[in-house]
């Protein structure tokens, strides 16, 4: 076989520009700190390195998602946390104000504390975000969740949606609650409260309209509960003072049948006589007990015909919570001069139901703030998770993409040799000629 020069030379070259390319490859390796460069250095590792690297970008988005949450949930604990406060001032100035000792002008005086507090509960449910949309209005986060309407009263204006947030693969967090959860809810298992009024139910709505005042002087205590194995327990219901022929005061139980939505007349009886379903008795301090469907209410003072007192479930379709009603009743009898007996009875009725609705409130509120608690509690439970994962991702790509330098620096001296025996052999060859002979 016959090796001309032409063939050394392209030999030599080529065994050159091959330790070249692999020296040069090296040296990238080490430049970069990566194992693969290009994706034809190790095929399969970088297919696997991309996949790894696209989970390793959405745990860190879940990572970002969850520092949203946490902004939004601390700031509804927060507001929370303040709105129990107000409550429990509120309830001690009922308190306060419950005693007979105060004149009209304490009370009034009480009164404008309450405005205050009532004020303040207003703008912290009408609270906003670092983004400007208000935190408890559900969806409808463009526009204060309550306004205060013509007569007076506050109405909530949002719906009854709550705003979620994905803080992981397979967990959708609510980051916020509406303002009927907070402001107009009662917790599971609050019992029954008393109003004393006139009530009339508008089907519309489903609820009990106060649209009167009592005449009498009576007040109560209670209801307490006697029988819950009674078959008329957890029925709501009023009972209806009127007069018989003779002038004689009776009281009439209806009970709210939820079914129909209509009142349905249980018994009529004069005071001290059971009759039916329902009894009444003369406790030994002369006040005249009530007792239907498992619960007993007792009287003081002295009724006139056509008033009203309401009994129904705390929460329920015919008496809706509302911290904000709450409110406006109790600063409406402390403003108004107790000059006579129906008033004053009026006022002990009120702040004895105001102070049981504010007790329900307190805890509806605490209930919702242990809630965001635990979802905060949650959250750092799942950050933990996703940190490891983290880790976990970064450890992988470190295993398929990433160099170990003391191979690679190895490597580095061994294709600097090879390149240095390449180009000294090249340099001997191409010395050869017959002509240095001649």
């Amino acid at each position: 076989m016959r090796i001309s020069s032409v063939t050394m030379f392209e030999t030599s070259t080529a065994s050159l520009n091959r330790q070249q390319s692999e020296f040069l490859k090296v040296s990238q390796q080490i430049a970069s700190g990566r194992r693969v460069v290009n994706p034809s250095d190790d095929p399969q590792a970088a297919s696997r390195a991309v996949g790894v690297d696209q989970a390793k970008a959405v745990t860190e988005q879940f990572k970002d998602s969850r520092v949203s949450a946490r902004n939004s949930i601390s700031q509804s604990e927060s507001i929370m946390n303040s709105v129990s406060d107000a409550v429990i001032s509120a309830k001690t100035l009922l308190v306060q104000a419950s005693s007979d000792t105060l004149s009209d002008v304490d009370r009034e005086s009480i009164a404008s504390e309450l405005k205050g507090l009532y004020e303040s509960m207003i703008g912290q449910a009408n609270a906003t975000d670092g983004n400007g949309r208000y935190l408890f209005g559900g969806y409808k986060d463009n526009a204060p969740p309550f306004v205060k309407s013509a007569d007076g009263t506050v109405q909530y204006q949002g719906d009854n949606n709550v705003r979620e947030q994905r803080v992981d693969a397979s967990r959708l967090m609510p980051v916020n609650d509406n303002g009927i959860t907070i402001f107009k809810s009662v917790p599971s298992g609050a019992g029954y409260l008393a109003e004393s009024g006139k009530y009339s139910f508008d089907a519309a709505s489903n609820k009990f309209d106060r649209n009167g005042f009592n005449q009498g002087d009576v007040t109560f205590r209670g209801p307490q509960i006697r029988d819950v194995n009674n078959e008329d327990y957890g029925s709501d219901f009023r009972v209806n003072v009127a007069s018989d022929i003779g002038g004689n005061l009776t009281y009439q139980v209806e009970r709210f049948d939820t079914g129909t939505s209509t009142w349905a007349t249980t018994d009529t009886a004069s005071a001290n006589l059971p009759n039916g379903d329902w009894a009444t008795n003369i406790n030994e301090n002369g006040s005249l007990s009530l007792e239907f469907g498992g619960l007993a209410i007792d009287l003081e003072g002295t009724p006139e015909p056509g008033d009203q007192i309401l009994v129904a479930q705390a929460g329920s379709e015919q008496r809706e919570p509302d911290l904000f009603r709450t409110m406006e009743q109790a600063i409406r009898v402390l403003e108004s001069p107790a000059d006579n007996p129906a008033k004053k009875a009026d006022l002990r009725n009120t702040l004895n139901t105001s102070m049981r609705d504010l007790d329900n409130a307190l805890d509806n509120v605490l209930t919702v703030r242990a809630s965001a608690g635990a979802r905060l509690n949650e959250l750092d439970v799942v950050d933990a998770v996703g940190s490891n994962r983290m880790l976990n991702y970064t450890q992988t790509l470190s295993d398929l993409v990433d160099l170990d330098y003391a191979d690679a620096i190895s490597e580095y001296s061994l294709r600097q040799v090879g390149m240095q025996a390449a180009q000294k052999a090249f340099v001997d060859i191409k010395g050869l000629s017959l002509f240095n002979y001649m």
